[in-house]
């Protein structure tokens, strides 16, 4: 007997597993053969749950452009070993294919029974659905039957149907099949295979033919059948239309597929496991044999072989939606609830009260905080005697300064609410940040750190008053300051080649500067304090002159900074006498540290160690240093210029650059800027003049003098 081997769609008796690519691409989108949707675990070439270790791979569904014999389809059809897939049912767990019909005719010319043609099915993987398909017989006095082993060999189920036209074919009816109607059903029993008979062709049928067979109807039919899918017609008895009617013999069928192999949801492998959604929901298999199936719970749908692939059904928008007339219905994980029109109106009421009320209680609060804090920063603004810098900055309109008072949002978002990443230094007068302002300009906004009375506070704004009105080309541009915080912030212009201590004392593997860069910074730098000092109205006193202090632009330019200690010189003995000293060790001048009078003479000392910093490439301070009497480079170059032992500490670079005598002329100055007694020291003006003309005396060759330009 022939045997026709039913393609194997669903792996049944292996574990399965899920490759990652295929995962992906089946997670990525749906298959489509023919029209026909292709999900997961089922897929085309690829995206389909795989059999380790077998050459057949039953969840893989063939696109066929061809028949068998090789002549074109119409539209590409899903096959798989020969079979037309239909439709898959992922959440029931179902394939509907189409199956073969067995057939005997009767052979008018030999005017006998031909040969019949009965198909049988086989498969360790598959089962025929019981549920879904009926045995159905077709024809007069047609009797066919099928049997499937259930256990041993010789252990065999039997299940028949007898078709009968008792009152001749005229009598039949479409739609109607019943035994006295040309046409018979009978259901099956869950089973591993099957075969289909007919009576009078076996061993164990009736010889001689069958009664009543003939041109009234030429053939008798008996088939596995989706019993929603077949519908009798009475010309399937009288003609061989059934033949023709699902083309190549074929009818639908609904097959039933499991997954897991041989294990079940008590014993499930969790790392083959082929239920992937989480809330997804594993039943044995019921049409016999191991494996099990995968569902979604109810109030979902979607694929649960698919991580999330259950999702939630919107009940509310289901056409078969339950909640009663006059109810709202809100939808839920899995279901819906359902609320009375009326307990609603009163929940609604209740919650916009209760809304109302807490907005109420909030804008009251938002008000109230939002006045007491415009009346804090109009306290900070007076305190830091902003109004009084506001009538100067009104009485100088016109003269082509801008100043502007900026407000705290503008500097929070111009430094990304003072990150901490914008950090561009920290000091004792504050924390320097680089910003950038809604006009694109890059700023360095310094956050100060002022303390002191009310006199203290008033004093900062008339300084920002006089600082505001200085205009040199070698001190940094003050753009603007804020007033309404608790401690005052400046904005100033920002440079963007670091300090002269970064570039004598680390230089990042550059090479030292040469002698004529350091003489053009010492000079811009003491032309700055000069006026300062000297053409400012009223003084300033910058109060802690260093060299990480002095600022350069891109092109070496001197930019003098820091004003977080400076102040604003009396006019009758240039001197303002403080109760807590300023500065930065190293370049204190002494004389201030003993009487707490800061002139600016203490400036001169500052600078005079800025001089030497650049004749020896040496810190002010060096605490690591030995012996104790060289950690302060001021004193150690007084105690070298009284010892004779000057040559030994100026950096070696520059005396192959210039003369003895340039290098000794520095020293002088730098000496006299160091004098322990203000008075005896030179004023900024005179130094900024010396430097001035040691820039234009250049000694060459054997020690001759010569004047070279006025250049920068």
């Amino acid at each position: 007997m022939k045997k026709m081997l039913l393609p194997l769609l669903i792996a049944a008796l292996v574990s399965p597993r899920l490759p990652g690519p295929a995962a992906a691409a089946a997670e990525r989108q749906l298959q489509q053969c023919g029209g026909v949707d292709i999900p997961f675990p089922f897929g085309i070439g690829h995206g389909y749950l795989e059999t380790p270790g077998s050459k057949e791979q039953p969840f893989n569904v063939t696109c066929s452009h061809r028949t068998d014999s090789g002549a074109p389809r119409p539209k590409p059809t899903p096959i798989v070993d020969g079979m037309e897939v239909l439709h898959i049912d992922v959440p029931r767990g179902k394939v509907h294919v189409m199956s073969m019909v067995s057939s005997w005719c009767y052979n008018a010319t030999s005017g006998s029974m031909g040969d019949p043609s009965l198909w049988s099915y086989e498969s360790a993987t598959f089962r025929v659905s019981d549920d879904d398909n009926r045995l159905t017989v077709v024809g007069c006095n047609a009797f066919a039957y099928m049997w499937t082993r259930d256990g041993g060999a010789d252990d065999k189920y039997l299940v028949g149907c007898n078709a009968t036209c008792s009152r001749g074919v005229r009598s039949l009816a479409d739609g109607s099949c019943s035994d006295s109607g040309g046409c018979c059903q009978a259901p099956i029993r869950p089973g591993l295979s099957f075969n289909v008979s007919f009576v009078g062709y076996d061993d164990s049928s009736t010889a001689g033919g069958i009664p009543g067979l003939g041109p009234a109807s030429p053939c008798i039919y008996a088939m596995v059948v989706d019993k929603e899918a077949f519908e009798f017609r009475t010309k399937y008895v009288t003609t061989d239309e059934l033949l023709k009617a699902g083309g190549s013999w074929e009818v639908p069928m609904v097959l039933d597929w499991v997954v897991g192999g041989n294990q079940t949801c008590e014993a499930e492998n969790r790392t083959t496991y082929a239920c992937r959604s989480d809330i997804s929901k594993c039943s044995n298999a019921k049409n016999g044999g191991p494996g099990y199936t995968c569902s979604c719970p109810k109030g979902y749908d979607g694929n649960p072989y698919l991580p999330g692939g259950c999702k939630d059904i919107d009940e509310c928008k289901a056409a078969n939606r339950t909640c009663p007339a006059h109810s709202i219905c809100r939808n839920t994980p899995g279901g819906r609830e359902c609320y009375e029109l009326k307990l609603l109106l009163e929940i609604v009421g209740s919650c916009i009260f209760v809304v109302l009320l807490g907005t109420g209680m909030s804008c009251a609060y938002a008000i109230r905080k939002k006045k007491r804090l415009a009346a804090m920063k109009r306290q900070h603004f007076k305190q830091h005697g902003g109004f009084l810098l506001f009538e100067e900055m009104k009485s100088r309109q016109g003269q082509g300064r801008s100043f502007t008072l900026f407000t705290e949002e503008e500097l929070e978002d111009a430094t990304n609410k003072f990150d901490e990443r914008c950090v561009l230094g920290k000091g004792g007068n504050g924390t320097v940040y680089r910003g950038t302002l809604k006009d694109g300009r890059a700023v360095a906004i310094k956050r100060c750190r002022v303390a002191g009375d009310e006199r203290q506070r008033w004093e900062f704004g008339k300084e920002m008053v006089i600082l505001s009105q200085v205009n040199h080309r070698n001190i940094v541009k003050l753009y603007g300051c804020c007033l309404e915080v608790e401690v005052p912030m400046l904005v100033y212009q920002f440079i963007p080649n670091g300090n002269l201590h970064e570039l004598i004392h680390h230089g990042g593997g550059a090479p030292p500067p040469p002698f004529s860069l350091r003489l053009k910074i010492a000079r811009e730098a003491a032309e700055a304090l000069a006026y300062l000092h000297s053409m400012a109205s009223p003084p300033i006193i910058h109060g802690d002159v260093k060299s990480p202090n002095i600022l350069l632009d891109e092109n070496y330019t001197v930019k003098v900074s820091d004003f977080g200690a400076s102040v604003l010189a009396p006019a009758d003995d240039n001197s303002h006498l403080v109760t807590l000293v300023q500065g930065t060790r190293g370049y204190l001048d002494p004389e201030y540290m003993q009487t707490c009078r800061l002139t600016d003479k203490s400036d001169v000392y500052s600078f005079g160690v800025v001089l030497l910093e650049l004749l020896t490439r040496r810190k002010a301070l060096a605490m690591a240093a030995a012996p104790e009497e060289e950690r302060s480079l001021a004193a150690h170059f007084l105690a070298s210029v009284r010892d004779g032992r000057l040559g030994g500490l100026v950096d070696a670079r520059i005396k192959d650059e210039v003369g003895g005598e340039v290098i000794e002329t520095v020293a002088v100055l730098a000496k006299r800027c160091l004098e322990m007694s203000g008075e005896r020291r030179p004023s900024m003006i005179e130094v900024a003049e010396e430097l001035d003309r040691i820039r234009k005396v250049c000694v060459i060759g054997d020690g001759i003098a010569i004047l070279v330009g006025d250049g920068n």
